[in-house]
């Protein structure tokens, strides 16, 4: 069923500045920006959420919330599916992703991706578990080859079947690491490996570069330096992990 009421003139969230002398906003424009954050808390509180519902709880008519939640569409803040409910979208989440780089796990896992990329030379990140089974990645330090992998910080991609995926799972096979070829870039080898917490993982480091200067010899030898820092990495937040996680079957 569509819930689109007649359309009404539009509305900006971000209205055109006034060339008068004074830059104070508009009693008009600020309840705009109010609105809009209080509709943008409603989407992200319930991780998918009809107009109806949506307007009813931000205290809206439909048709102003329809109007917001369009703009924030366009800029990529939420998006829409095919049976029209509302969910937080892909800017949102680079948004969060790019908050995420002040918080401790990042801090701490700075030292440990640039140790990595001495070793190896090739670009290595730390990543999180996202919304709907996708891996973000949140931080990078880039390799130090002409040929590398450029910075995907802020970037969703699915967990399935990728290494990043099947770390943040926990699916690593006793190794501690997990590596795929080509499945996400043609002719790109993956290598990730989970960092654990009581409970589950918490997040993975990854390395990435072209498969062609990655053989199985440097796969087994990076592998087991990612594993290494990642374990470190638990250590250091306070995890006592006597082994690698292995909560699925070997790959």
């Amino acid at each position: 069923m569509n819930e689109d009421p007649p359309p009404d003139p539009p509305t900006s969230l971000f209205p055109e500045r006034s060339d008068r002398s004074s830059d104070v906003p508009a009693p008009a424009s600020t309840r705009t920006v109010d609105r809009a954050i209080g509709l943008l808390s409603e989407v992200c509180a319930e991780g998918e959420i009809t107009l109806s519902e949506c307007a009813r709880r931000a205290g809206l008519p439909t048709s102003t919330a329809l109007r917001l939640l369009r703009t924030l569409e366009a800029s990529g803040l939420v998006s829409r599916d095919d049976s029209g409910a509302y969910r937080p979208g892909s800017r949102l989440i680079q948004l969060g992703a790019a908050a995420l780089g002040r918080q401790e796990l990042v801090r701490l896992a700075e030292p440990a991706l640039r140790r990595i990329v001495a070793a190896t030379g090739e670009s290595t990140y730390l990543s999180i578990a996202g919304p709907e089974d996708t891996a973000i990645y949140v931080s990078m330090v880039e390799g130090t080859h002409s040929v590398r992998h450029t910075s995907w910080v802020g970037r969703a991609v699915p967990l399935a079947e990728l290494a990043v995926g099947t770390a943040l799972r926990g699916l690593t096979p006793a190794e501690g690491y997990v590596a795929r070829r080509g499945l996400l870039e043609p002719d790109v080898t993956a290598i990730s490996a989970p960092i654990p917490r009581p409970g589950g993982i918490v997040g993975a480091l990854s390395l990435l570069g072209p498969s062609y200067r990655i053989d199985d010899d440097a796969v087994r030898a990076y592998g087991l330096i990612l594993a290494c820092e990642a374990q470190a990495l638990a250590d250091q937040l306070g995890v006592d992990s006597r082994g690698p996680i292995t909560t699925g079957p070997e790959r």
